[in-house]
């Protein structure tokens, strides 16, 4: 993990977005034109990240996806963003990411999560009840789950890991990263040693006061010896910053249906610039877009530039939705570009 320059390593969040009158395997197969294009521009990770009963999100399952994406590309590192451990065995965690780092050793990171993912009805139904895990069973199953990559005896005596081998598992440990929107994440991440990932896109007004609490706990490990700080930003470049807007809108109108118990896909930007929002949409638009970085690539740039210098941040991984793939491809070529990259 270096610095580019006096600037901070980009990387990519893609969510995967269906959008209105396209289908699940076209927006997969947009994720897979994706992650080459960002592969070659010199992007230096590629996440999707864990959702359900999301119409407009097809990236329900990362492990799966991420096989694809490896065999796509060659040299852009791959992982979650994250995995939801509150709805998973940690074994079999453990075996699907271990046998990722077996196939493609080097290039997989498991960035690991605590929220759902989705709304509470369909995390009874991954989970098989409606029993919400408090912190400390969280934090009990991240220490099981980096028991089975380990060699050495587990931490925990109660670790089932001495008579059970996560097979691909065990000697295949992805880089291990620790997500979060909150002081816990950033506290727990500190104390293990482990780079920490904050969800800076959709919980911002946080932002600072987690990568504090990070630093501040922060313990060397055999995996690192400094605090690593990576954020999440949401951003959309254009030619113009009219254009950027325009097509920045449908975003907004999709997480204000959402936020009211709506999901659905995302609508083009032409019935985002005919919706009308009311009150309780605008105010959960504006709320959303906050923290956002919309326009030419100056102005992205600079706002991603300034971000970094605020907090300090060793990386930015940047996500872009759009209802066109072609758009999102763009913006991720204007934004790489403009930063410097030379693929």
């Amino acid at each position: 993990m270096t610095l580019m320059s006096d600037r901070p390593v980009l990387s990519v969040l893609d969510l995967v977005p269906v959008g209105v009158g396209s289908t699940h395997g076209e927006a997969l197969r947009a994720a897979l034109a994706l992650v080459a294009h960002c592969d070659r521009l010199g992007y230096h990770r590629y996440w999707v990240a864990e959702h359900h009963n999301m119409p407009g999100i097809a990236s329900s399952s990362p492990a799966v996806l991420l096989a694809h994406l490896a065999m796509c590309t060659s040299t852009i590192r791959l992982g979650s963003g994250g995995v939801m451990l509150p709805n998973h065995s940690p074994l079999v965690v453990a075996e699907q990411f271990g046998m990722l780092e077996a196939l493609h050793p080097g290039r997989i990171d498991l960035g690991i999560g605590r929220a759902p993912g989705t709304d509470p009805f369909t995390a009874a139904a991954l989970r098989r009840t409606f029993q919400a895990d408090g912190p400390e069973v969280f934090s009990r199953n991240l220490a099981e789950l980096i028991d089975y990559f380990d060699d050495d005896p587990p931490a925990d005596p109660t670790s089932p890991r001495p008579v059970i081998r996560a097979t691909p598992g065990r000697g295949d440990r992805p880089q291990l990263w620790l997500l979060g929107s909150s002081d816990f994440s950033a506290h727990l991440a500190g104390q293990l040693g482990l780079p920490f990932s904050f969800a800076h896109h959709f919980s911002g007004n946080n932002t600072d006061a987690a990568v504090a609490v990070y630093r501040r706990s922060f313990r060397p490990s055999a995996v690192l010896e400094q605090p690593y700080v990576m954020l999440g930003v949401n951003a959309l470049c254009a030619p113009t910053a009219a254009e950027a807007g325009y097509l920045a809108r449908p975003a907004a109108l999709a997480m204000a249906r959402l936020r009211q118990g709506h999901p659905d896909r995302y609508p083009t930007p032409e019935q985002a610039a005919a919706h009308e929002f009311t009150p309780i949409e605008a105010e959960v638009a504006n709320g959303w877009t906050r923290h956002h970085l919309i326009g030419e690539p100056p102005v992205v740039v600079d706002g991603l530039v300034d971000l970094a210098r605020r907090t300090g941040a060793d990386e930015l991984m940047i996500t872009t939705v759009a209802h066109d793939p072609e758009h999102r491809m763009r913006s991720y070529r204007l934004i790489a570009d403009a930063w410097g990259m030379t693929g």
